[in-house]
Protein backbone atom coordinates (compact mmCIF):
# COMPACT_ATOMS: atom_id res chain seq x y z
CA UNK A 1 0.00 0.00 0.00
CA UNK A 2 1.04 3.35 -1.00
CA UNK A 3 2.42 5.83 2.04
CA UNK A 4 -0.60 8.61 2.25
CA UNK A 5 2.22 11.60 1.85
CA UNK A 6 3.09 9.77 -1.60
CA UNK A 7 -0.66 9.85 -2.25
CA UNK A 8 -0.94 13.67 -0.80
CA UNK A 9 1.92 14.44 -3.12
CA UNK A 10 0.29 12.20 -6.22
CA UNK A 11 -2.94 14.25 -5.35
CA UNK A 12 -1.32 17.57 -5.79
CA UNK A 13 0.82 16.22 -9.33
CA UNK A 14 -2.36 15.45 -10.68
CA UNK A 15 -4.47 18.56 -9.63
CA UNK A 16 -1.52 20.72 -11.12
CA UNK A 17 -2.19 18.85 -14.52
CA UNK A 18 -2.30 20.78 -17.78
CA UNK A 19 -1.03 18.51 -20.05
CA UNK A 20 -4.92 18.69 -22.70
CA UNK A 21 -4.15 22.19 -22.44
CA UNK A 22 -0.30 22.81 -22.98
CA UNK A 23 0.64 19.26 -24.86
CA UNK A 24 -2.72 18.11 -26.46
CA UNK A 25 -2.46 14.90 -28.46
CA UNK A 26 -3.26 15.68 -31.71
CA UNK A 27 -1.36 19.68 -31.83
CA UNK A 28 -2.83 22.95 -30.59
CA UNK A 29 -5.74 22.80 -32.37
CA UNK A 30 -6.90 20.37 -30.50
CA UNK A 31 -6.01 21.69 -26.81
CA UNK A 32 -8.83 21.71 -23.65
CA UNK A 33 -11.08 24.64 -24.75
CA UNK A 34 -10.82 25.64 -21.26
CA UNK A 35 -8.83 25.85 -18.05
CA UNK A 36 -7.78 21.90 -16.94
CA UNK A 37 -10.11 21.23 -13.31
CA UNK A 38 -9.10 17.32 -13.01
CA UNK A 39 -11.72 16.00 -11.07
CA UNK A 40 -9.87 12.59 -9.15
CA UNK A 41 -10.61 10.59 -5.11
CA UNK A 42 -7.42 8.79 -4.54
CA UNK A 43 -7.38 6.83 -1.55
CA UNK A 44 -4.79 4.70 0.88
CA UNK A 45 -7.87 3.07 2.26
CA UNK A 46 -10.75 2.64 0.02
CA UNK A 47 -11.20 -1.12 -1.59
CA UNK A 48 -13.94 -0.48 -4.31
CA UNK A 49 -12.52 1.93 -7.26
CA UNK A 50 -14.98 3.69 -9.68
CA UNK A 51 -13.49 3.44 -13.00
CA UNK A 52 -15.62 6.02 -14.44
CA UNK A 53 -15.31 8.37 -17.96
CA UNK A 54 -15.02 12.12 -17.42
CA UNK A 55 -16.57 14.72 -15.42
CA UNK A 56 -19.19 16.51 -17.15
CA UNK A 57 -20.01 20.46 -16.64
CA UNK A 58 -21.89 20.57 -13.21
CA UNK A 59 -18.82 18.01 -12.00
CA UNK A 60 -16.17 20.45 -13.68
CA UNK A 61 -17.81 23.30 -11.59
CA UNK A 62 -18.08 21.93 -8.33
CA UNK A 63 -15.40 19.45 -8.07
CA UNK A 64 -16.74 16.52 -6.23
CA UNK A 65 -17.13 13.49 -9.02
CA UNK A 66 -20.99 12.33 -10.22
CA UNK A 67 -22.39 15.57 -8.23
CA UNK A 68 -25.26 15.57 -10.54
CA UNK A 69 -28.10 13.23 -11.12
CA UNK A 70 -25.99 10.23 -12.92
CA UNK A 71 -24.29 10.32 -9.40
CA UNK A 72 -27.46 9.94 -7.60
CA UNK A 73 -28.39 7.26 -9.77
CA UNK A 74 -24.89 5.27 -8.77
CA UNK A 75 -25.29 6.05 -5.09
CA UNK A 76 -28.65 4.03 -5.35
CA UNK A 77 -27.23 1.31 -7.25
CA UNK A 78 -24.80 0.97 -4.73
CA UNK A 79 -26.82 1.39 -2.04
CA UNK A 80 -25.01 4.24 -0.24
CA UNK A 81 -25.41 8.29 1.01
CA UNK A 82 -23.84 11.06 -0.16
CA UNK A 83 -21.42 10.99 2.92
CA UNK A 84 -20.34 7.66 2.13
CA UNK A 85 -19.95 7.93 -1.22
CA UNK A 86 -17.90 10.89 -0.31
CA UNK A 87 -15.51 9.45 2.02
CA UNK A 88 -12.39 8.81 0.36
CA UNK A 89 -11.56 6.01 2.82
CA UNK A 90 -14.47 4.06 1.62
CA UNK A 91 -14.55 4.90 -2.25
CA UNK A 92 -12.22 5.65 -5.23
CA UNK A 93 -13.29 7.35 -7.87
CA UNK A 94 -10.66 8.10 -11.07
CA UNK A 95 -12.51 8.69 -14.24
CA UNK A 96 -10.46 8.02 -17.60
CA UNK A 97 -9.87 11.41 -18.00
CA UNK A 98 -9.41 14.04 -15.24
CA UNK A 99 -11.18 16.83 -16.66
CA UNK A 100 -14.54 17.86 -18.51
CA UNK A 101 -13.94 17.01 -22.45
CA UNK A 102 -16.08 19.66 -23.70
CA UNK A 103 -18.92 19.32 -25.71
CA UNK A 104 -19.58 18.23 -29.70
CA UNK A 105 -21.89 19.89 -32.21
CA UNK A 106 -24.43 18.04 -30.76
CA UNK A 107 -24.13 19.14 -27.24
CA UNK A 108 -23.19 16.21 -26.06
CA UNK A 109 -20.06 15.57 -23.81
CA UNK A 110 -16.96 14.38 -25.66
CA UNK A 111 -14.76 11.40 -24.87
CA UNK A 112 -12.08 11.42 -22.06
CA UNK A 113 -9.17 13.37 -23.40
CA UNK A 114 -6.51 11.27 -24.72
CA UNK A 115 -3.64 12.75 -22.88
CA UNK A 116 -4.89 11.67 -19.90
CA UNK A 117 -4.96 7.95 -19.50
CA UNK A 118 -1.90 7.09 -20.65
CA UNK A 119 0.21 9.35 -18.79
CA UNK A 120 -1.53 9.25 -15.01
CA UNK A 121 -3.50 5.73 -15.34
CA UNK A 122 -1.85 3.21 -14.43
CA UNK A 123 0.61 5.22 -11.53
CA UNK A 124 -2.77 6.18 -10.18
CA UNK A 125 -4.05 2.39 -10.05
CA UNK A 126 -0.64 0.92 -8.64
CA UNK A 127 -0.75 3.39 -6.07
CA UNK A 128 -3.89 1.79 -4.53
CA UNK A 129 -2.75 -1.85 -4.42
CA UNK A 130 -5.51 -2.04 -1.33
CA UNK A 131 -8.48 -1.71 -3.87
CA UNK A 132 -10.82 -5.32 -3.81
CA UNK A 133 -13.25 -4.76 -6.17
CA UNK A 134 -13.45 -2.06 -9.31
CA UNK A 135 -16.64 -0.91 -10.96
CA UNK A 136 -15.99 -0.14 -14.36
CA UNK A 137 -18.45 2.47 -15.94
CA UNK A 138 -18.67 2.96 -19.92
CA UNK A 139 -16.91 1.57 -22.67
CA UNK A 140 -13.51 3.59 -22.19
CA UNK A 141 -13.03 2.39 -18.55
CA UNK A 142 -14.25 -1.15 -19.93
CA UNK A 143 -11.66 -1.07 -22.66
CA UNK A 144 -8.62 0.23 -20.44
CA UNK A 145 -9.91 -2.11 -16.98
CA UNK A 146 -10.74 -5.30 -18.92
CA UNK A 147 -8.98 -5.42 -22.13
CA UNK A 148 -9.64 -8.56 -24.36
CA UNK A 149 -12.62 -8.79 -21.40
CA UNK A 150 -14.45 -6.60 -23.21
CA UNK A 151 -17.96 -8.23 -25.05
CA UNK A 152 -17.93 -6.43 -28.36
CA UNK A 153 -19.72 -3.59 -26.46
CA UNK A 154 -21.17 -2.25 -23.49
CA UNK A 155 -24.18 -4.26 -23.42
CA UNK A 156 -22.88 -7.90 -24.18
CA UNK A 157 -19.91 -6.69 -21.65
CA UNK A 158 -22.58 -5.75 -18.78
CA UNK A 159 -24.41 -8.59 -19.87
CA UNK A 160 -21.52 -11.02 -18.80
CA UNK A 161 -20.83 -9.29 -15.46
CA UNK A 162 -20.46 -12.63 -13.82
CA UNK A 163 -17.39 -14.29 -16.01
CA UNK A 164 -15.95 -10.88 -14.98
CA UNK A 165 -16.58 -10.25 -11.29
CA UNK A 166 -15.88 -14.43 -10.53
CA UNK A 167 -12.61 -14.74 -12.79
CA UNK A 168 -10.69 -14.87 -9.84
CA UNK A 169 -8.31 -11.93 -10.68
CA UNK A 170 -7.35 -9.28 -8.21
CA UNK A 171 -9.19 -6.48 -8.41
CA UNK A 172 -12.16 -8.13 -9.04
CA UNK A 173 -13.89 -6.28 -11.87
CA UNK A 174 -17.50 -5.37 -12.50
CA UNK A 175 -18.80 -3.44 -15.37
CA UNK A 176 -21.33 -1.45 -15.40
CA UNK A 177 -23.02 1.16 -17.78
CA UNK A 178 -23.23 4.78 -17.45
CA UNK A 179 -25.81 5.88 -14.84
CA UNK A 180 -26.70 8.99 -16.76
CA UNK A 181 -30.46 9.30 -16.80
CA UNK A 182 -30.02 8.94 -20.63
CA UNK A 183 -29.44 5.36 -20.39
CA UNK A 184 -33.00 4.96 -18.45
CA UNK A 185 -34.38 3.04 -22.18
CA UNK A 186 -31.39 0.65 -21.74
CA UNK A 187 -32.51 0.04 -18.34
CA UNK A 188 -36.07 -0.73 -19.16
CA UNK A 189 -34.57 -3.11 -22.33
CA UNK A 190 -32.57 -5.28 -19.77
CA UNK A 191 -34.29 -6.04 -16.69
CA UNK A 192 -32.02 -7.87 -15.37
CA UNK A 193 -29.64 -5.46 -14.78
CA UNK A 194 -31.50 -4.55 -11.89
CA UNK A 195 -32.91 -7.82 -11.01
CA UNK A 196 -29.51 -10.20 -11.09
CA UNK A 197 -26.84 -7.57 -10.85
CA UNK A 198 -28.06 -4.96 -8.65
CA UNK A 199 -28.21 -7.23 -5.70
CA UNK A 200 -24.91 -8.44 -6.27
CA UNK A 201 -23.08 -5.37 -6.39
CA UNK A 202 -24.93 -3.94 -3.58
CA UNK A 203 -23.86 -6.91 -1.41
CA UNK A 204 -20.41 -6.61 -2.44
CA UNK A 205 -20.26 -3.02 -1.47
CA UNK A 206 -21.87 -3.92 1.60
CA UNK A 207 -19.21 -6.14 2.38
CA UNK A 208 -16.31 -4.14 1.79
CA UNK A 209 -16.85 -0.87 3.30
CA UNK A 210 -18.16 -2.72 6.34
Amino acid sequence: MTDEAELETLRREIAACRICRDAPQKGPHNRLPHEPRPVAVISSTARILIAGQAPGLRVHESGLPFDDASGDRLRSWLGVDRASFYDREQFAIVPMGFCFPGYDDKGADLPPRRECAPFWRQRVISAMSQIELVLVIGQYAQAWHMGGGGRGGMTETVRAWRGSLLSGRSPAVLPLPHPSWRNSGWLKRNPWFEEELLPILRERTKTLLS
